[in-house]
């Protein structure tokens, strides 16, 4: 079927684009992850939201949304540790609110973990990670409760976020404090970005464990899937004038029928189908002869068969 003709080109890409991010990676191992990354202001603003509270002796809070357990909340989490890190250099308070059982209990063992690996374990506060309520506005309110009574000098928001995000970043708003947030919910965005100072947006959340921990293989999958994006955008921009082009100043003397060409006797102009990206990546359908299947006729069951007559004199 397709693949006969021009299936392979999109394997070939995919091909192409998994050797890129694999040598990327290879490339990014070599130089211990000291590739380039571009700036990220609300990650780069760690260090003075935590300086700030500790000047002003007050806790970091850290919220990582109201969902389950999954690769957005995991992501959240390796950013807490980072926070923490830092905030356990200080004696810096923290207080890390969860919404999820599992999300508190993969938290409490990450924070613990933190504070191990930089010899402060005497710092840990068993209540430094808490499960506050798994009622969206109930968890809401206590957040924003905890946000008041300790008056917190930084907040962090990153995860997923939904009707509850603009309580959360006009409690710690009013307290004066820090912001940093970032959710995967493009319709929560608008909303931390009137109420906070800095906004992981877009991929940018994503990026945040390579860009702080400068792990190699994780740095060298974050290039190579951006080569792999820019070799998109080129192949879209590329593939669309050229589309244009033909389809406005060149004409067909050949048509595909039954996946044979076929002479035309006058010219005619393209349609989007017949340009070249057109023919490579337009799934073209199969024929009915391609679609049927023969198949052995089934003997029946010897108690399907229909009993014989009996007949006697």
């Amino acid at each position: 079927m397709q693949y006969y003709d021009s299936g392979w080109v999109g394997v070939l890409v995919t091909v192409l684009i998994v050797a890129v991010i694999l040598a990327t990676i290879y490339r990014s191992t070599k130089m211990e992850g000291n590739l380039f990354i571009r700036r990220i202001a609300g990650l780069n603003a760690i260090d003075e939201a935590i300086g700030r509270a500790t000047e002003m002796g007050r806790p970091v809070v850290m919220v990582p949304g109201i969902g389950g357990l999954d690769a957005i909340a995991v992501q959240a989490i390796n950013i807490f540790a980072k926070v923490t890190q830092t905030a356990a250099k200080f004696a810096t308070p923290i207080k890390l609110c969860c919404a999820d059982a599992a999300v508190y209990a993969v938290a409490q063992e990450t924070i613990r973990d933190v504070y191990q690996r930089e010899g402060l374990i005497e710092r840990f506060d068993s209540e430094a990670v808490q499960f506050v309520s798994d009622r969206q506005f109930a968890f809401a309110a206590g957040v924003a409760g905890i946000i008041r009574r300790e008056k917190v000098a930084a907040a962090f928001f990153l995860g997923a976020f939904f009707a509850e995000s603009l309580i959360f970043a006009e409690s710690a708003n009013a307290m004066g404090a820090i912001q940093v947030a970032g959710s995967t919910q493009t319709t929560q965005t608008p909303f931390f970005v009137a109420a906070c100072d800095y906004v992981l947006i877009g991929d940018e959340f994503y990026a945040a464990s390579a860009y702080l921990t400068r792990h190699p293989i994780l740095v060298g999958s974050l290039i190579g899937q951006d080569y792999a994006k820019i070799f998109y955008a080129a192949v879209i921009t590329f593939g669309c004038l050229l589309t244009s082009y033909q389809v406005a100043f060149t004409k067909k003397t050949h048509k595909r029928e039954n996946r044979q060409w076929v002479a035309l006797e006058a010219p005619e102009r393209k349609t989007k189908r017949d340009t070249t990206f057109g023919y490579i990546f337009d799934v073209e359908s199969p024929t009915e002869e391609e679609m049927k299947v023969e198949r052995p006729q089934r003997q029946p069951n010897w108690w399907e068969q229909a009993p014989e007559a009996e007949g006697g004199n």
